[in-house]
């Protein structure tokens, strides 16, 4: 078994049958991240922690009680809480703080027996799609280091594609995971909204936010999420609610939206796209074309509904009880001093934009629109996904950018317009690699609520191709 290319299932059969230790995996990820990190950096921090979680992995093995995780090394993504372990979300305004607990996906992991390796990096506060937006500086892809990884969860994303972890966890507010697993080639899940418990994410868009898998194959994602799924009924609202694949209407039929052309995708991901629907087809599946001009749209519903939420979600980061601080005259001066030093410039560009779109005067204008615009695409999406079991669509326009193409905000926001659809609906959302010659593209697959079985069936058939 080769370290860089096993899956988490590999690992799991070699560990079955004594050919290796958890122990013995995680110093096969540390020398994976020693020798490739240095050009790539998906870690902001490896745990010294982790030998103490390959130990308990390897008795939980001795004593026959382990799970299909116990072992396994896991990256975490920066804005996820663990007990012990700095957690900044990439942004100097929380420089230094400590978590006091962990997150319930952490929790859930632990029960399982899986090794935490360490914190991805990623866009500050989860605000971008390259994965430039950090205090730590940049994630390259893997795949061609001149380029991005994606954002915001490009860490993780990186993380996987490079082989120093078979999963990684992320967290998905408006493509945040599907678009770095597109541009370095690793299987991407949004779950059903309130599925995952949040409790223990550093919150964005809390109507938005879900945390969820990457790995590299559909069958490993599959294996995190259902290790990570279910209620919280004491911190959150969470619903465990899911259905089994076999029970969705018209269960062999794709819907494609037919205004792909009015999103701005590139030929060559058309292309690749047109043949990945050809192979599904041969496996026997129908392609049937949809209407959904609403989806045209999402940029602008999504980019006044996340930003006001960020606005309340971000007041809480004031300087004055944890994190970044700098002092000031008074006590009005000493808040615009940190902030204004703690915070980077997407981040103050989107607590701005949320702060006037919630401001009287603007809140009808352009807030409650949103919101109404909002429950119009979940009903157009829902009456779609009655007729077809999923839609599909590519994950990106194109592939991965160079470092710095995207100066322009309104163009990094762009990178994101076939993945908000699935955050503003609630929807499960899947990215998988399509067979390609050159970078690494996505097809996405979208189906009902908590039809995530439904997204792996289809994941799996593109992969076997």
């Amino acid at each position: 078994m080769k370290y860089e290319e096993a899956t988490a299932q590999d690992m799991r059969q070699a560990l079955e049958d004594g050919s290796t230790t958890a122990t013995d995996l995680l110093k096969e990820a540390r020398r994976v991240i020693r020798e490739k990190d240095d050009s790539i950096h998906a870690f902001v921090e490896v745990f010294d922690s982790a030998d103490e979680d390959a130990r308990l992995a390897d008795t939980m093995i001795q004593e026959k009680r382990a799970t299909p995780l116990t072992g396994i090394p896991i990256a975490v993504k920066d804005n996820i809480c663990v007990k012990g372990r700095t957690v900044t979300a990439a942004s100097k305004m929380l420089e230094g703080f400590v978590s006091p607990y962990d997150a319930t996906v952490i929790t859930r992991l632990r029960e399982q027996g899986a090794v935490i390796v360490g914190r991805t990096n990623m866009d500050e506060f989860a605000m971008g799609s390259s994965t430039e937006h950090s205090v730590y500086g940049t994630t390259f892809n893997p795949h061609d280091t001149t380029r991005v990884s994606g954002g915001s969860s490009g860490g993780s994303a990186a993380a996987v594609a490079m082989g120093a972890v078979p999963l990684a966890l992320g967290s998905d507010t408006g493509g945040s995971i599907r678009q770095p697993a597109s541009f370095c080639g690793t299987v991407g899940l949004k779950p059903t909204y309130g599925s995952v418990s949040r409790h223990g994410l550093i919150a964005l868009g809390s109507s938005l936010d879900v945390i969820g898998p990457l790995a590299r194959t559909a069958d490993d994602a599959a294996l995190l999420y259902q290790a990570i799924k279910g209620e919280n009924k004491k911190y959150d609202s969470t619903a465990d609610l899911f259905e089994d694949a076999a029970t969705v209407k018209n269960s062999r039929v794709i819907g494609v939206p037919d205004n792909l052309d009015a999103v701005g995708v590139s030929q060559e991901t058309m292309d690749a796209f047109n043949a990945a629907l050809q192979a599904l087809q041969e496996k026997g599946y129908t392609i049937a074309s949809v209407s959904l001009p609403i989806m045209e749209h999402a940029g602008a519903i999504y980019y006044i509904i996340q930003p006001a939420e960020a606005s309340s979600n971000l007041a809480r980061f004031d300087g004055m009880r944890y994190g970044f601080h700098k002092d000031g005259d008074d006590l009005w001066s000493e808040y615009r001093e940190t902030r204004s030093a703690g915070f980077g410039d997407e981040v103050m560009r989107r607590i701005v934009a949320g702060t006037y779109v919630l401001s009287a005067g603007y809140y009808d204008a352009y807030y409650r629109k949103a919101m109404d615009a909002r429950r119009a695409m979940q009903t157009a999406f829902s009456n779609a996904l009655e007729e077809v079991s999923v839609l599909a669509m590519p994950t990106t326009p194109d592939t991965a950018f160079p470092e710095g193409a995207r100066q322009d905000p309104i163009a990094m926001y762009a990178e994101d317009r076939l993945t908000l659809q699935a955050n503003l609906t609630g929807l499960p959302a899947l990215s998988v690699p399509m067979h390609t010659d050159g970078l690494p593209r996505g097809i996405q697959f979208i189906s009902g609520y908590n039809r995530e079985e439904t997204l792996f069936a289809c994941a799996r058939d593109v992969q076997q191709r």
